[in-house]
């Protein structure tokens, strides 16, 4: 693609994405008001706790978004127009089969989660009613993670913000009328959301046919090209290890803060929403990252690589000041509106600088994984998360037993700036690896 590299065009890419990423709380939060209507506890808890399983196993199918936006944008600067659509069918190959195994195997899925994260008994019940209707929508979810991320690739995020959009437009008026109308409980919120799911996918699918225009999606022997799929095989691969990983040095992060009290652990909890927000904001800058490096590396042109990787960095860097100026300002009020008790209010001021300084130790993170997904440098970003995991570990048992909470949070600030410094020792040979 020849069109300039500009900031206005990198700010098309990243608003939707911002705009987009917002909404995803608001469901939630939707399906737990929804069936708190009932005046009952359990679907509450049932809703929740079914909710988190399924996400926790569709959290591990994100591979297929970012691998599919790197060799998908590649092949698009490449001008191999072939190529996209078949990327885009391998994933969705993938994700039909992933889902399958899902709803042959749910028995043992069940089983295995309720044992890791038991619940009264009326509780699990439900729960599993709620899963049992809601695994049928697996293949759909995991798709829509492919889906996405041929989107992004072609700069078309506006259509993600669509496609976010309708999704929870449909759960919502569902949740209402199963729920509220007809009564149907815990079993009405799962509907609604199986519903919401194949008629996005359905959405996703007609918004990406231009990948479906010609005989590439089917063409069978380019789909199931052995080097090819080795080669995705690879990135979803390595990008997969490295996204555990991320996600044990967050888990642990909020098990070693549940040691300090639950009026530190209720702090902490209300100022992960902050991170939440800052993840959600910058992610906008780092998916166009995504697309426009994957097209620079894909057409072979490592000066405007750089002027990606630049324009991308340079506005989230903006975003990110504005984050930590928005924090220190408004910070103790959001506070106050998240927690009535003096004592979690009182804890959580006490831990907000870590907040305001959170975006602006982490932009350079966050923006430098994007970089290295489009570029689809997987195998170095999989070996710095290996380190940059041993820095916060070690950062842990350094801070942790000296400063409490606050050595917590330090030992967080330490992860973003080892995976900053590990990936940016790396980038040079990432740019020497694009012909000029």
């Amino acid at each position: 693609m020849t069109e300039p590299v500009t900031r206005s065009r990198v700010f098309a890419i990243a608003f939707p994405i911002v705009i987009s990423n917002a909404t995803i709380p608001i469901l939630g939060a939707v399906d737990t008001a929804v069936v708190g209507q009932m005046g009952l506890a359990a679907p509450i808890g049932a809703v929740g706790i079914g909710a988190v399983i399924l996400a926790s196993v569709y959290w591990i199918f994100g591979f297929l978004r970012m691998g599919t936006t790197g060799l998908v944008a590649q092949a698009l600067g490449a001008g191999d127009v072939a190529e996209t659509g078949a990327l885009l069918m391998r994933g969705m190959i993938i994700a039909g089969v992933a889902g399958l195994a899902l709803i042959a195997g749910q028995a043992a899925f069940f089983a295995g989660a309720f044992a890791l994260a038991p619940a009264s008994v009326e509780v699990e019940g439900l729960a599993r009613d709620y899963l049992a209707i809601r695994v049928w929508g697996a293949p759909a979810a995991i798709a829509i993670y492919a889906l996405t991320g041929w989107l992004i690739a072609m700069e078309r995020t506006r259509a993600v913000l669509a496609l976010q959009l309708w999704m929870n437009a449909v759960n919502v008026v569902l949740d209402l009328w199963f729920v509220l109308g007809l009564g149907w409980g815990v079993e009405g919120v799962a509907v609604a959301t199986l519903i919401a799911e194949w008629t996005a996918l359905g959405l996703g699918v007609w918004l990406c046919r231009a990948a479906f225009s010609g005989d590439q999606w089917r063409d069978w022997a380019r789909v199931f090209d052995p080097v090819k799929l080795r080669r995705m095989g690879e990135v979803n691969g390595n990008i997969l290890i490295r996204s555990i990983l991320l996600q044990t040095t967050f888990v642990s992060f909020i098990f070693l803060g549940a040691r300090h009290g639950d009026v530190t652990l209720a702090a902490n909890q209300i100022l992960v929403q902050f991170l939440s927000v800052s993840a959600f904001a910058l992610d906008g800058f780092a998916f166009a990252a995504e697309a426009l490096v994957g097209q620079a590396k894909g057409g072979r042109d490592r000066k405007r690589l750089r002027l990606a990787a630049l324009r991308a960095s340079e506005l989230a860097a903006v975003l990110a000041v504005a984050l930590a100026g928005a924090f220190w300002i408004a910070g103790p009020v959001v506070i106050d509106v998240m927690a009535t008790s003096e004592a979690v209010r009182a804890a959580a001021r006490e831990y907000l600088p870590w907040m305001i300084a959170s975006p602006l130790v982490g932009v350079a993170a966050w923006m430098l994984d994007g970089i290295f997904i489009g570029a689809t440098r997987t195998r170095q970003m999989r070996n710095a998360m290996l380190i940059a995991t041993g820095i916060y570990f070690a950062a842990l048992a350094l801070f942790v037993p000296v400063w409490g909470n606050h050595g917590l949070w330090a030992a967080l600030m330490v992860l973003n700036l080892a995976r900053a410094v590990t990936l940016g020792l790396r980038y040079p040979k990432l740019e020497a690896a694009v012909e000029a």
